[in-house]
């Protein structure tokens, strides 16, 4: 098991990511609350993972707080979710917000997340609810970091937002409804998930 990476950030397009440790170069999955943490590329980087393993691949997710990888596991026990649906869930809201929507049974602020529908939203308030009292589950959020603008936000932002589950035609319609002097990759994703969180 690969518990954690401790290297330089040589790629980054998320929710993918490439750390390379000792010229070996590992290719990472982050949620958004992740992402937005990172600092630029060619800088020092270092990140809790958890290794996901299959029959037909192995897969390396990578976290900026202990917390974060903390939900991310215990998510992946509920039935019906999977990894891509838990790092939906982490890049939609922070890890307090998601405790908060548990215990309060807020099923209307999970089904805005991506992937999360109603039936989905009841389960994981059903089986998140003894989870989310682990000890230290919603604190601990450290790492800080300035993300690099790329060379064409809006791309990144549309190609993000359908790597957590959203739709093309959905997500190009959120991006359209945030203002064009938002110029950054981070700052647009930040717009959207925001609003998404709202409506």
């Amino acid at each position: 098991m690969i518990g954690s990476l401790r290297g330089v950030l040589a790629h980054k397009e998320p929710p993918f990511l490439v750390i390379e440790v000792g010229g070996v170069g590992y290719e990472v999955e982050a949620p958004m609350s992740t992402c937005f943490r990172l600092p630029a590329v060619g800088e020092a980087v270092h990140l809790r993972t958890h290794l996901l393993v299959r029959e037909d691949q192995h897969t390396l997710f990578g976290f900026a707080t202990e917390t974060e990888r903390r939900l991310f596991r215990h998510l992946l026990k509920v039935s019906g979710v999977g990894a891509k649906t838990a790092l939906g869930v982490l890049s939609g809201m922070n890890v307090e917000a998601f405790v908060r929507a548990v215990e309060t049974e807020d099923i209307a602020s999970l089904v805005r997340l991506p992937g999360i529908g109603r039936k989905t939203a009841e389960r994981l308030i059903i089986e998140m609810r003894d989870r989310v009292q682990h000890p230290g589950l919603a604190s601990g959020r450290g790492g800080d970091g300035i993300a690099m603008a790329p060379s064409d936000p809006r791309a990144e932002a549309l190609d993000a937002l359908v790597a957590l589950g959203y739709k093309a035609p959905e997500a190009r319609r959120m991006l359209d409804r945030v203002p064009e002097t938002v110029t950054s990759t981070e700052e647009l994703l930040r717009a959207v998930l925001r609003s998404a969180a709202k409506s």
